[in-house]
């Protein structure tokens, strides 16, 4: 791809349309009923947008760990905040903040990844989900242990999934 056919791409949106198939499967695990059941994830818009945020970002952490991720990592978030400003306009959000709401949408999600890369790597990711998925309001202990267990073993099932699988949007 040559420099001109690949910022003809971003601007057409291509690069971004070969995220849509991973992004629609993360959206799809992150809407599942049983995290907001049995999780007791508040089923609201931020609660929505939180666990979008924490299956991203175990996606994300699995796609740094592989070269060949990287660029789908990219392409996806990219495409998370293409949602995201769709999103926004959608609920009534004028163009004139929208930027501001993605940018802090984008600090949002850099603290999750570091708070669950510094968790995965040490004493455990229950402090980052009770600050991330509940903001600051523990649940009872079987639903943290629900979210933080399911979590975990996507993350494990990641692991062992293929980046070409990912990039087509197959999730464990």
């Amino acid at each position: 791809m040559n420099l001109i056919t690949g910022w003809l791409d971003g601007i057409m949106g291509r690069r971004n349309e070969e995220a849509l198939p991973l992004y629609n499967a993360v959206v799809a695990r992150a809407r599942e009923p049983h995290w907001y059941l049995d999780g007791q994830v508040p089923d609201t818009v931020d609660g929505r947008f939180d666990m979008i945020a924490a299956v991203l970002g175990f996606v994300v952490l699995r796609l740094e760990q592989d070269r060949q991720g990287a660029a789908i990592s990219a392409v996806l978030t990219e495409r998370f905040v293409d949602d995201m400003d769709g999103q926004l306009r959608q609920i009534g959000i004028g163009d004139v903040v929208v930027g501001k709401h993605i940018g802090k949408m984008m600090g949002m999600l850099g603290g999750r990844l570091g708070a669950y890369r510094d968790g995965l790597a040490g004493d455990g990711i229950d402090a980052a989900l009770v600050r991330n998925l509940y903001r600051g309001a523990a649940p009872a202990p079987a639903a943290l242990a629900h979210v933080r267990d399911t979590l975990l073993a996507f993350r494990d099932r990641l692991a062992a999934t293929p980046i070409a699988d990912l990039g087509e949007g197959r999730l464990p």
